[in-house]
């Protein structure tokens, strides 16, 4: 079932992405224009020409993005004793890596460098990286293998990490990872994963039974700037994207009873209970 889930959720993304949709109509308004219906082709046209101007013009990725990215407090409160840090991958270029046989790393980069700062301040804690592939057609290029070699290359001992290379989306990341390291009732783990992303992470690792500490890092969003114009189509479509794509995952785990809430909150103990 978590296959199915896993495919449906690929190809459906592959043609309800923006820039999927923006190729789909261009295409709409090609065979209108082929078929002699002007009058609805160049509604259609105009129609897409005032959305890309208003996406070009502000924000929009940002500002659907900054709900989700103020959802848990940025640097949270920690306690003195932590059991275990988990990293989501993302930032690992697993492709790109294998072809240049370096590390290769994309946006997201932030949580594999909280990982590494976080397992220094608590030398005891059991750490975990959970990531595949997410790849539909190439599964043999892992992101726990590019991420056990930057540990390597900066110093940090990598027997101390336990490293989940099978997971290809978020809910795997918690079931698989739960069942390597079996992490025990009234634990303290902290969560390592983007803003944007930690509200769908955390009420998936709440739902399985494994509250954790959000800590979120790689911020996209600007509070007090969200009103700024400035032309940049690439830039804002890629943000409206990223959005586009979490809120349709928050909806589609809540539907389908992965996650706790369609905007999940922090599950584990409150700071002022941590110990």
């Amino acid at each position: 079932m978590n296959s199915v889930f896993f495919w449906l959720s690929k190809l459906a993304w592959l043609v309800i992405a923006p820039d999927s949709l923006l190729l789909i109509l261009v295409l709409v308004v090609w065979l209108l224009l082929w078929r002699g219906k002007n009058r609805m082709a160049k509604r259609l046209l105009g129609f897409v020409a005032i959305a890309m101007l208003i996406v070009a013009l502000f924000p929009v990725g940002e500002w659907m993005l900054y709900p989700l990215e103020k959802r848990f407090p940025a640097n949270p409160a920690l306690p003195q004793k932590i059991d275990g840090i988990i990293v989501l991958s993302g930032a690992e270029d697993a492709d790109l890596s294998a072809a240049w046989n370096q590390v290769e790393l994309g946006d997201g980069a932030e949580r594999l460098l909280a990982f590494q700062a976080l397992a220094r301040q608590y030398p005891k804690a059991q750490l975990v990286f959970t990531g595949g592939s997410s790849s539909m057609v190439n599964q043999a290029s892992k992101g726990a293998d590019v991420a056990k070699r930057l540990s390597a290359q900066m110093g940090l001992d990598v027997s101390r990490i336990v490293f989940e290379r099978e997971a290809r989306n978020t809910f795997e990341n918690a079931v698989l990872s739960k069942a390597l390291v079996k992490p025990a009732p009234g634990q303290n783990w902290i969560l390592i994963t983007s803003a944007f992303h930690m509200p769908r992470s955390a009420g998936i690792f709440c739902q399985a039974e494994w509250p954790v500490i959000p800590y979120p890092v790689d911020h996209h969003t600007r509070p007090g700037n969200l009103l700024h114009i400035d032309l940049n189509l690439a830039g804002h479509l890629g943000g409206m994207a990223m959005a586009i794509r979490e809120w349709i995952g928050l909806a589609a785990y809540y539907a389908t009873g992965k996650t706790t809430a369609l905007l999940p909150q922090d599950c584990a103990p409150s700071a002022a209970n941590r110990s």
